[in-house]
């Protein structure tokens, strides 16, 4: 087995994500928790360590009559027992005797799910690290070209697209803190018997979930308790809050892809069709398909809240709702992450775009810049005054904003041309974004590598 941080080990992971969450996959886990139950059991003394060694050596789905277990599952309506019953079939009157020894199904369904989530979880993060260089790409292109930034959709400040992009990455980076911070609470063990309370294992309880939880590279927990789901819940709402950072970035560029704005564009192949009815259209695929999945994924923050709330010490009500909602938001976290990493490769930049969107408020959108200017004469609050009085004039009659501040005996005389006409040159007045950008890349450079040395596996799947 692979080691990962905090304990964790996987084994080889797929070259799909979807191959993690197949029955045959689901099956597998269970078996795998079986294995070492037995071994730690074995170890124990709890049953006899020949007996354990049989067990585990049968642990392999591929040694099992597939189409009789599925009819068997069928039948029986109860995954686990019909695997188990297998499973000793298989082991022989002996060995099969101490299989599931002492266990409950939902101790093996909780952490055979917490096995596949873990290298879902490991996967996500390497497609993560490409997302981050990705974006680092995109902030350096963008590093030193202006364009102008906007608050409540209307020309604001100059900024660079860079600096634009460096907001992106430390959403994202954040993103990743996350996911590695629910580590520890999301990859626990919960094997407590029936109700939590290691009725059936007696005092060996204790010892048992320790050298299980070391066996699996989980965590042990405090109290086994079956109807705590509230660290599965926050696992979910993390991915949830991935897709929102999904869609921050895709409805900006989606925006920024209209005609009237048209300052990036996905690089589309030649052959791509935008519209069957209007030849002239040159739709964007990738960013649509990103904001619709960021969309499903965001939404399965309620029902995971929900989830989280079971009855008693166990409702199968509520496992059922979080085993679902697992699987489904880690399959569609992956699906986003894969998709922005090509959006991201694929992003074209309109330059002169941008500065001919810059253009439309150019003599205006460095005011702040000219009232700080003339501030260090007047004051802040007469300089804002006189300023916001000079631009309503321009818009009004279309007198260049230079001209009227020559005109104006308040600043004839103080200030030169040269002054002035940097003071509102947008170009001078981008503040720190090209700096921002360029530490916001080398950041997402250095996450990136850290979290491939962190999951040293095979390149993600493509």
């Amino acid at each position: 087995m692979n080691y990962l941080p905090g304990g964790l080990r996987v084994r080889d992971l797929p070259e799909n994500i979807d191959e993690l969450f197949t029955s045959e996959s689901l099956w597998q886990s269970w078996l795998d928790v079986e294995a070492a139950l037995a071994l730690a059991q074995g170890e124990l003394g709890m049953i006899p360590a020949h007996c354990a060694a049989r067990i585990a050596a049968q642990c392999r789905l591929a040694g099992f009559d597939l189409p009789a277990l599925k009819a068997d599952i069928a039948l029986t309506m109860a995954p686990v027992l019909s695997l188990t019953h297998a499973l000793a079939g298989l082991c022989g009157p002996e060995a099969g005797g101490y299989v599931h020894w002492g266990a409950t199904t939902q101790n093996v369904m909780m952490t055979g799910r917490l096995l596949q989530l873990r290298k879902a979880h490991a996967l996500l993060l390497r497609r993560l690290a490409q997302v981050l260089e990705a974006l680092g790409d995109l902030a350096s292109r963008g590093a030193g070209q202006v364009t102008v930034g906007r608050t409540n959709r209307k020309h604001a400040l100059p900024i660079t697209f860079g600096f634009k992009a460096a907001t992106w990455i430390d959403e994202m980076l954040r993103c990743v803190q996350r996911l590695r911070e629910v580590e520890p609470r999301t990859f626990r063990l919960v094997f407590g018997g029936a109700i939590g309370a290691m009725q059936s294992f007696g005092a060996q309880g204790p010892a048992l979930a320790r050298n299980l939880a070391a066996r699996l590279g989980l965590r042990d927990s405090l109290v086994h308790s079956r109807n705590t789901l509230d660290s599965m819940s926050e696992y979910v709402l993390a991915l949830a809050l991935f897709g929102m950072a999904c869609s921050r970035i895709g409805k900006e560029l989606y925006i920024l892809m209209t005609e009237e704005i048209d300052e990036v564009e996905e690089a589309l192949g030649p052959g791509v069709i935008g519209s069957s009815t209007m030849p002239q259209k040159n739709n964007p695929k990738h960013v649509v398909a990103l904001l619709a999945r960021a969309a499903r994924l965001r939404a399965m923050a309620a029902p995971a809240l929900e989830a989280g709330q079971p009855s008693h010490e166990g409702d199968a009500a509520s496992n059922q709702l979080i085993a679902e909602l697992v699987d489904q938001s880690a399959i569609l976290a992956y699906d986003l992450a894969r998709r922005l990493d090509w959006l991201l490769r694929n992003l074209r930049l309109k330059p002169e775009n941008m500065l001919r969107n810059l253009k439309l408020s150019a003599d205006v959108v460095a005011s702040e810049n000219l009232m700080l200017l003339l501030a260090q004469g007047m004051g802040r609050q007469a300089a804002h005054d006189l300023v916001h009085e000079l631009i309503a004039r321009h818009k009004q009659a279309g007198t260049p904003v230079l001209e009227l501040l020559l005109r104006h005996p308040a600043v004839a005389g103080r200030y030169d041309a040269e002054q002035l006409r940097h003071a509102l040159d947008p170009a001078h007045y981008t503040g720190l974004s090209t700096e921002i950008a360029l530490a916001a890349t080398d950041q997402a450079r250095h996450d990136a590598a850290a979290i491939r040395d962190a999951f040293p596996q095979a390149p993600c799947p493509a």
